[in-house]
C-alpha cells in the first residue's frame, strides 16, 4: 500500500506558536515593557489578520519584520525554543510519523533558518522542507527575505505543492486560509483544519475534517498512532449539576463534554447515554441494568459522592465498565453538619427558631443542654464515623461506636460491641452506614425502643436504611427528643420537583435536602477526585480506587504497546493470552493479572508492533468482556 503524502503546516500546527510572535519575544526582550507589549501585540494582529485571509501574506510578513531587528543570534535562539513547543499530539506520534518522513512534507510561510533545526531534531527530512530564507547583512542582522520564494507570497503554498507533482493521496494540515487554499485548488484530496492550539472561524467553515489533534486525523486515516482511540472523540456526561473543577478537568483533556443540573429517568437516561463514553452522577441518578445496557460505548462512571448503592455495579463487571467515586472528598463537610445539627438538636433550637419566625419570643432554659460530657453513639466507623469521632471528643463529647468491621478506635472512642449496647448509652445516636441491601430498613422500631428516653436521632447516611414511619412515632411520642434527616428513601431528582415526607413539621426536626457533602469545598475536592480517577484509568489503564474493579496498577513502560483486556473471572484466561502472544513472536514487557469474584483484569505491556489478526484472536478469547489497545 502507497504511503500517502502529509503536507503540514510549521506554525501553531506543528509547533503550538506563531514563530515571529516567539521572536518578537526574544528581539524585545531588553525593551521597555510598555513599548514591548505595544510591538507584540501589533506583530500579533497583523499575524491574525493573515492567517484568517484579511491580510495578503507578503504585506502581513513585510510589516512583521519592519517591527524589529533581527540578528542571527535570535535566530538561533528561536530555533532552540521552537524544540520545546513541538504540539503534543506530535511530539507522543513522533515513531509513527518518522516512519512516514519520506512522504512528510513540511510547508510553511516561516522560514528555513528557524524550521530546518527543529524538524530534523524531530527526526524529519530537511529537504522535505519548504520554507521563506532571510537575508542577512555583512553583521548578520536581518535586512528582509528572499523575493523570488514562492512563499513569500499569497497563494505560495498551492505554487510549492503544484510543483512537487505528488502522486497518490494527498493531505493537508494546517490551521489558516494558505492552508485551506492548497485543498481548494485541488492539490489536496482533503484538508484537515487542526485545531489543538488554535481554532479559526473563518477558516473552520471550510475545512473538511475539524482535528482537535494529530490522533484524530491519524484515526480517521486508519493509520498507526499513540492512541488506539483520539481524546477528543471521547464523550462525557455530567448529571446533576457536577462541579464545574470536573468539566473543564474533562474538556482539558481532549474529551466532549455535557452538562446537565437535574438526574434524569431511566428512559431519559437510556436514550442521552447511548453513545457515551464516560457518565458522572451524584446520588439521585439510577444506573441501572438498562441504562447499562443501552451504553453501547460507556467505559466509564463517575459517583460524585460516597456512595455507589444508586449504580448496578454487577451489571457494570457484566459489561466491562469501570466505576469511580470519592470515597474521603466530602467527609468534612458531612461532618461538620453532623456536629451542627447535634448542637441545635441538644439546645432545642430548631423549635425556637420555628417559633421566632412565627413572631414568638420563647426565651427558655427548658430542654435546652450543652453537648458536653454527653454521650454520643456513632453507627458506622468508617471515614466519616472515625473523623467525627475526633471532632465530638474535641467538644467534650464521650464517643462511643459500633462497626460490623473490627475497626480501630481514634482517640479515646470506646467500642461497643452490638448496637443495643450502643443504643443503651448513647445520649445521641448518629448513622454512618453504607446503602448495601442488608442494611435496607437497618433502624426501625425495635432499634428506636431500645434508645434512651428523649436521645437525639441523626441520619446523615442514606435515606432507605431508616423506616420513616418508626422515626416518626417515635418523635410524636416523645420517646426521641429530636431528630435531623439530611436523607430520604425518595427525594426530589431535581429542585423544581415538591419534597414529601412523613417527617415534615415534626418538633425538634432538621430536615436538610442532602446536602451533607454539598459545600463548595467537598463538591471542588470531588471535581477534581473523580475525573482524576478516570483519566488515570483511560491514560493508564490504572483501576486504583474502582470501587467494583479489580485494583491493577502497572507502571509505564517506554516504546510499548499496553493491551487491556477484561473477563469473566474463569481458569486459563491468562495462559490463553500468553499463548497468542507467543505465537505472534511478541515479547511481553510487563504484565499484571488481578481478579474480584466476578471479573478478571489483565494489563499486558508488549515491545513490537502487530496486526490486526492478534487482536482479533485476543478479542475471541471466549470469557471477553471488553478489550482494547490502550497505545
Amino acid at each position: 500500500m502507497k504511503k500517502p503524502h502529509f503536507i503540514i503546516d510549521f506554525d501553531s500546527t506543528f509547533t503550538r506558536i506563531e514563530a515571529l510572535d516567539l521572536l518578537a519575544e526574544i528581539v524585545l526582550s531588553n525593551t521597555h515593557p510598555k513599548k514591548r507589549n505595544k510591538v507584540l501585540q501589533q506583530i500579533q494582529d497583523i499575524t491574525n489578520l493573515g492567517m484568517d485571509g484579511s491580510l495578503d501574506f507578503r504585506s502581513s510578513l513585510t510589516q512583521r519584520l519592519e517591527l524589529l531587528h533581527v540578528h542571527k543570534e535570535d535566530i538561533q535562539e528561536l530555533a532552540e525554543q521552537l524544540k520545546k513547543q513541538v504540539s503534543p499530539s506530535f511530539l507522543r506520534n513522533q515513531p509513527h510519523l518518522k516512519a512516514l518522513r519520506e512522504t512528510v512534507y513540511v510547508v510553511s510561510n516561516g522560514f528555513r533558518d528557524f524550521i530546518v533545526p527543529v524538524i530534523t531534531d524531530y527526526g524529519l527530512l530537511a529537504e522535505n522542507v519548504f520554507a521563506n530564507e532571510f537575508l542577512y547583512d555583512e553583521e548578520g542582522f536581518v535586512t528582509g527575505f528572499n523575493p523570488d520564494i514562492p512563499l513569500s507570497r499569497s497563494g505560495g503554498k498551492s505554487q510549492v505543492i503544484k510543483d512537487l507533482k505528488l502522486k497518490g493521496d494527498v493531505y493537508v494540515i494546517g490551521d489558516g486560509a494558505n492552508d485551506l487554499e492548497i485543498r481548494k485548488a485541488g492539490f489536496a484530496n482533503k484538508f484537515y483544519l487542526f485545531t489543538e492550539n488554535v481554532e479559526r472561524e473563518k477558516v473552520k467553515k471550510e475545512a473538511d475534517h475539524v482535528a482537535p489533534s494529530f490522533d484524530e486525523i491519524l484515526y480517521e486515516l486508519k493509520m498507526s498512532r499513540s492512541l488506539s482511540y483520539p481524546k477528543n472523540r471521547i464523550r462525557v456526561l455530567l448529571l446533576e449539576g457536577v462541579h464545574p473543577a470536573a468539566a473543564e478537568l474533562f474538556e482539558k483533556e481532549g474529551y466532549q463534554v455535557e452538562c446537565l443540573e437535574s438526574a434524569l429517568s431511566e428512559e431519559e437516561l437510556c436514550k442521552k447515554v447511548r453513545n457515551v463514553n464516560v457518565l458522572g452522577i451524584r446520588s439521585k441518578t439510577q444506573v441501572t441494568e438498562k441504562v447499562i445496557a443501552s451504553a453501547k460505548r460507556l467505559i466509564n462512571i463517575g459517583a460524585f459522592c460516597i456512595g455507589t448503592n444508586q449504580i448496578d455495579l454487577a451489571a457494570c463487571n457484566r459489561h466491562g465498565v469501570a466505576v469511580f467515586n470519592a470515597p474521603f472528598s466530602n467527609t468534612r463537610s458531612v461532618v461538620e453538619l453532623a456536629i451542627a445539627e447535634i448542637i441545635m438538636l441538644v439546645r432545642n433550637l430548631p423549635d425556637k427558631a420555628r417559633a421566632m419566625h412565627n413572631g414568638k419570643w420563647e426565651k427558655s432554659a427548658r430542654a435546652a443542654h450543652e453537648v458536653r460530657g454527653k454521650k454520643l453513639g456513632i453507627v458506622g466507623y468508617g471515614n466519616i464515623g472515625a473523623q467525627l469521632s475526633v471532632l465530638a471528643e474535641a467538644l467534650g463529647l464521650e464517643v462511643y461506636f459500633y462497626d460490623i468491621a473490627d475497626k480501630l478506635a481514634l482517640g479515646n472512642a470506646r467500642k461497643c460491641n452490638s448496637l443495643n449496647e450502643l443504643l443503651s448509652v448513647a445520649d445521641i445516636v448518629t448513622l454512618h452506614i453504607d446503602g448495601r441491601p442488608e442494611n435496607d430498613r437497618f433502624f426501625g422500631p425495635q432499634q428506636f425502643a431500645a434508645m434512651k428516653d428523649g436521645a437525639i436521632f441523626l441520619n446523615l447516611a442514606r435515606g432507605q436504611v431508616v423506616q420513616v414511619e418508626a422515626l416518626r412515632a417515635a418523635i410524636l411520642s416523645g420517646k426521641i427528643g429530636g431528630c435531623a434527616v439530611d436523607v430520604f428513601p425518595r427525594e426530589p431528582k431535581s429542585n423544581n420537583e415538591p419534597f414529601e415526607s412523613e417527617l415534615v413539621g415534626l418538633p425538634n426536626t432538621i430536615l436538610t435536602p442532602h446536602i451533607g457533602g454539598s459545600t463548595a469545598e467537598a463538591q471542588e475536592n470531588i471535581g477534581h477526585f473523580v475525573p482524576n480517577k478516570i483519566i488515570q484509568y483511560i491514560n493508564t489503564g490504572s483501576t486504583s480506587g474502582s470501587v467494583n474493579f479489580p485494583n491493577v496498577q502497572l507502571a509505564a513502560v517506554k516504546d510499548a504497546h499496553r493491551l487491556l483486556h477484561i473477563h469473566h473471572n474463569v481458569p486459563n484466561v491468562l495462559a490463553q493470552i500468553d499463548q497468542i502472544l507467543g505465537r505472534y513472536n511478541i515479547n511481553i514487557l510487563g504484565q499484571y493479572l488481578k481478579t474480584n469474584e466476578q471479573i478478571g483484569y489483565v494489563i499486558t505491556d508488549v515491545d513490537q508492533a502487530y496486526g490486526q489478526e492478534l487482536l482479533d484472536e485476543l478479542k475471541q478469547i471466549e470469557p471477553t468482556i471488553w478489550f482494547r489497545v490502550l497505545y
